[in-house]
């Protein structure tokens, strides 16, 4: 499944450069109008950040958000500084169908747990970060990518299966923005570990031909941003190379 990202910073469709504020691209002041365009092009799903909730979440632009939700056809899954069961009820109450959860779900993995299994694990994204070490351990960082928790990402899959785990967003932090590729034998050593998560591929997706990688990845879904932005491809045509990979259409 193709699930197109919008970032957002003061209700505006932007993109941070490896995750920095200090490297913000402005795409669009209007995100009512992209995800419209994305979902008349054939996207069931959106993926939303709230950047400003993720800085500060007493910013948190729930109006917008709410007014997006309730005008966009598409189903939602969102984060963005989620910390709290409150921020979770809080989010899940504008129409959001999934709440993503990244650093929280790291630092907090026990509490984080409570919360998959009080609301359903199909309600609950974890978003694993990943270094890969010289030695090709995948070392989950936190903070907006900023740190490094010391911990692999087997390590808290264990935490998270015991609940019912069926949705993780994983990044490889190196490939993010990049438009250089997506790290496909990430996410097929992924699938075929944990066959029952439903993975949802992130980060360096540049042309039609990433998107065939990814659909013989073994991974569910992928997030797109920044080449959709920039109009590398629309997301008619990614849809028809996710679900038709060895197309010659999907290998310039």
């Amino acid at each position: 499944m193709i699930i197109p990202a919008l970032d957002l910073i003061d209700n505006k469709v932007v993109r941070l450069y490896q995750g920095d504020y200090e490297q913000k691209t402005i795409y669009s002041d209007d995100p009512q109008s992209l995800s419209t365009t994305y979902n008349k092009q054939g996207a069931q799903w959106l993926h939303l950040v709230d950047l400003d909730g993720a800085k500060d979440t007493t910013k948190r632009q729930l109006k917008m958000i709410s007014r997006l939700i309730k005008n966009t056809p598409a189903k939602v899954q969102i984060g963005g500084g989620v910390r709290t069961e409150d921020d979770v009820k809080e989010l899940l109450d504008t129409g959001a169908q999934r709440i993503v959860i990244g650093s929280t779900a790291v630092e907090s993995p026990e509490m984080v747990a409570t919360w998959m299994e009080k609301y359903g694990s199909n309600h609950i994204v974890l978003a694993l970060d990943i270094n890969i070490d010289t030695q090709g351990n995948k070392i989950v960082a936190v903070s907006g990518w900023q740190e490094n928790s010391g911990q692999t990402i087997e390590s808290l899959l264990e935490i998270y299966m015991a609940v019912g785990l069926k949705h993780v967003l994983c990044t490889d932090i190196s490939k993010d923005g990049t438009l250089e590729g997506s790290n496909v034998s990430l996410y097929k050593s992924l699938s075929k570990a944990y066959p029952s998560v439903n993975w949802q591929a992130s980060g360096g997706i540049g042309s039609l031909n990433d998107i065939a990688d990814i659909a013989r990845s073994g991974a569910q879904s992928i997030i797109v941003g920044r080449a959709l932005l920039e109009g590398k491809f629309n997301v008619k045509e990614a849809i028809k190379c996710w679900n038709d990979p060895e197309h010659l259409h999907c290998s310039t």
